[in-house]
């Protein structure tokens, strides 16, 4: 899209914006219900698009995309209304009979860069929450995940004013454009480099950014876990999208005392999710591009491998993979992984595993296995990530009322919930006086208003 056509796109939306009509609660929770029910209307065709792009199964298709989606929207038309009415807060005596509130408007035109690896959710959840802020909205898709591209294209164009929200299709070029341009708040999904120069572009305009970056979310297993359940969760978020999400388990660090009894049960979970051979499993992703396939078979040349390690290029396919013998200098632990291969890293005492995963970047998330509360609030007390879940893994990401994002490298802002609206919104505060009452403390001559000011507040 040449700039000329982004500048056009943006004219029409600001002057959309400028009528008012999205600041209204009663439009917005309209043109939610307008996605809502655009978005079930799709989902066959989403759901097809997301096998073209990922061999994504259905379960995961619903699970790790939709069903996300429109819990937004629905949590979203229940609490509009009160989300967007202005909140009084406690007024000084010394400004009487003034009145103070916070009155949350709209930020204005948001642009929405989102990724290929759940291409819907991570464009369609922050979409509702700019919508439910009264905000107009340009989307950029991934031209990675290209079928799913065209459908949400298809989607939206048939559904919203494109003076509303707009959706450009296009690859980095088309990205850097529309960066170029001011636009109210920029919201980025994606990994740590491009997040630098989206907010590198941003400040050109001091436009504030809201960054989904991702990481090496290490998971620590105590040597009290249950093996059988933690093997079960740890296999399942390792691999679920083959491994191709930002809250991804990145690493293993393991109490030494149980890391062969652990990784002979992940083998077996994920033999009885997959089958012997996974790349049989209607159940089990494929790599999106063979750009990424080979970068991650390039991985594989360190340690030894426990698990899997068989690949296919010509199906873009990698097996689930488990590769222990690593101390933390190897390749394969610099940059987030982003696929299959879960390395695994011994340790003797927590504290070295604490030592560790703050010797590294901030991650998006961080899991933790154990029993003993005691070491639960220890890990939590010692680290910073941007979630995390106890004994579980990836969950965390899914749930409406927890604010979602990243910590340092892992990214800035949160949203889901209430926390998408506060994301999309400004908080506007005003003080609201009458002309009945004007204290003089105020006005020179000050004299002795200095002692009584100091009682007023």
């Amino acid at each position: 899209m040449h700039s000329t056509s982004i500048k056009q796109l943006l004219h029409e939306h600001r002057s959309y914006f400028a009528t008012g009509i999205t600041k209204d609660p009663s439009f917005r929770l309209e043109q939610l219900r307008v996605l809502r029910k655009a978005l079930t209307d799709n989902e066959d065709a989403l759901f097809h698009a997301l096998k073209e792009d990922l061999n994504k199964p259905a379960f995961e298709a619903y699970g790790g995309e939709s069903a996300i989606v429109l819990h937004e929207i629905d949590h979203a038309l229940r609490h509009l209304r009160c989300w967007s009415k202005p909140r009084r807060v406690r007024t000084p005596l010394a400004f009487f009979p003034a009145r103070c509130f916070i009155h949350p408007v709209p930020f204005g035109v948001a642009l929405i860069i989102g990724p290929w690896n759940f291409p819907v959710q991570l464009m369609l959840a922050p979409l509702a929450g700019a919508m439910a802020a009264g905000n107009c909205a340009v989307l950029k898709p991934s031209i990675t995940a290209p079928h799913t591209s065209h459908i949400i294209m298809k989607l939206i164009s048939e559904n919203f004013d494109p003076a509303y929200v707009s959706i450009v299709e296009g690859g980095a070029e088309t990205a850097q454009a529309l960066l170029e341009e001011r636009f109210d708040h920029v919201f980025f999904t994606g990994g740590v480099a491009s997040g630098r120069l989206v907010m590198a572009a941003a400040a050109k305009h001091l436009t504030p950014v809201t960054l989904e970056l991702g990481g090496k979310n290490a998971c620590i297993v105590d040597a009290d876990a249950p093996l059988d359940i933690t093997a079960r969760r740890i296999a399942f978020g390792k691999f679920f999208n083959a491994g191709q999400s930002c809250v991804a388990v990145d690493y293993l660090l393991v109490d030494r005392r149980i890391k062969q009894a652990l990784l002979s049960r992940i083998l077996k979970y994920t033999v009885e999710f997959y089958g012997e051979d996974a790349s049989r499993s209607p159940d089990y992703a494929r790599i999106v591009n063979e750009q990424h396939f080979d970068r991650l078979l390039g991985l594989l040349h360190a340690g030894d491998i426990m698990i899997g390690g068989g690949s296919d290029r010509a199906n873009r396919y990698i097996a689930p993979t488990v590769i222990d013998g690593i101390t933390g200098n190897e390749p394969i632990m610099e940059d987030e992984i982003f696929g299959p291969l879960l390395p695994v890293i011994s340790y003797d005492d927590l504290s070295e595993a604490i030592e560790f995963v703050n010797s590294r970047p901030r991650p998006l998330a961080l899991y933790f296995f154990s029993r003993n509360a005691a070491h639960q609030e220890r890990v939590l007390a010692g680290t910073s990530s941007g979630g995390g879940c106890i004994n579980d893994t990836v969950v965390h990401e899914t749930v409406t009322g927890l604010p979602f994002g990243g910590v340092g490298d892992s990214g800035m802002g949160k949203y889901h919930g209430k926390a998408s609206f506060d994301t999309f919104t400004h908080e506007r505060s005003i003080v609201r006086n009458g002309f009945l009452v004007d204290v003089f403390l105020r006005y020179p001559p000050y004299r002795d208003h200095l002692r009584w000011l100091k009682k007023l507040f």
